[in-house]
Formats: structure tokens, sequence, C-alpha cells
């Protein structure tokens, strides 16, 4: 029995979003604009079938395909979201599952850091895989539950505000994404991110 975690589409891929998954994916790598699809499952061996599903019902491209020791993510584009909704179907039959039945998304924890000290700027510079974040900038950092979900929360704090995508982990236990700017565009990025992750129904995680 496969456990959905994480089901996401996101309908556009904003330009810094597209690029840091081109930075840190092993995959055929997205563009700004097309179509994307998360998906987290456990156990994690299965999102070799699970990909294996999705590339065979329609025309989408490999991004990402992970297994960790609980969990497996894989992401899918595409230029038509039509095919990337239409994979993430075939995929649901497949297994037997409904959208509704992957996990609601739970907000660990939201933090913002204000004007910031350059040399904490530069610990943070040293691990991020996007932009930079400059002293005297804000910092705003979202952990959630599962995961996967913080692709989505990064693409739509980018959609709503001038900001810089820095970090954003997508895999394992916990999700994390990690954006800095001017505090006047974190202000409008942060509730935009939390609200994202809102407006996803599912089940409630058991604890």
């Amino acid at each position: 029995m496969v456990d959905l975690r994480t089901y996401c589409v996101i309908d556009s891929l904003q330009p810094q979003f597209a690029s840091f998954q081109a930075t840190i994916a092993q995959g055929f790598l997205p563009k700004a604009g097309q179509a994307s699809l998360f998906v987290e499952i456990a156990p994690g061996i299965e999102i070799n079938r699970v990909m294996d599903i999705a590339l065979k019902s329609t025309h989408v491209t490999p991004g990402m395909q992970i297994v960790e020791r609980n969990f497996g993510m894989l992401e899918v584009h595409s230029d038509s979201q039509a095919d990337v909704r239409q994979a993430g179907e075939a995929i649901l039959k497949t297994l037997e599952l409904r959208e509704d039945q992957r996990l609601k998304p739970r907000v660990i924890s939201d933090q913002v850091v204000r004007h910031l000290d350059d040399h904490q700027c530069m610990l943070i510079n040293r691990m991020r895989h996007g932009n930079l974040i400059l002293a005297g900038q804000t910092l705003f950092v979202l952990e959630c539950e599962p995961a996967g979900y913080a692709a989505l929360a990064a693409n739509e704090a980018e959609k709503a505000a001038d900001i810089n995508i820095l970090e954003v982990r997508a895999v394992g236990s916990f999700g994390r994404v990690y954006i800095g700017g001017e505090e006047k565009d974190v202000a409008v990025a942060r509730p935009a991110a939390i609200a994202a992750l809102a407006a996803i129904n599912g089940r409630s995680l058991q604890k």
C-alpha cells in the first residue's frame, strides 16, 4: 500500500524557482512558465514505479527522482499543464488513490529575521543553492510537513513579491524554504506562501 504524502501541481514555474530547480535537479531541467508536478510517497522505493507510470502516460519530462530511507519524491514538468495533470491522474488511478487522500500540509514553523548581520548572511550564503542574501536584508524561513509542499510555497512566494529564493528543500522529513529580500517584500511573500499551503485539501497528518 502506497501512502500519498505530497501531490502538488504547480501551474506556472516562476523564473527564480525554475532556475533553482535547474541548479539542484539531476534529471532534465525545467524552464520558467512550465507546469510541474511534485509527488512524494512512502515507501520510498515505490517512486521508481510511480515515475514509470507518469512517463508512459503522457508527454512529461522528469526533473527529479529521489529515494530516501522513508520517502520517495519525483518531479515532472511540461509546457502543457494538461499533460502534467494527466500524468498525475494516471499515477492516482494506478495506485487506486484520490487527490484528497494526500496529506494536508502543516506549517511547522515560520520565522522572519530582520536587518541581518553580514556575518549571518555569510553563513546562509554558504549553504544556499539559489540567490544571495545581503547584510541589512530580511530573512524568511518556512518549515513544513510533508517536505514536498515546500516547492509550492517557494513558487507562490515568488509570484507574490520581489524576493530572492535562497534555498528550497523539498525532500526528507521536513521541507524548508529560505527567502531573502527587503522587509516590505518579505512581508508580502510570507502570507502568500502560508496561504498556498493552507489551500491544499487532504487528510490530517497522524502523529
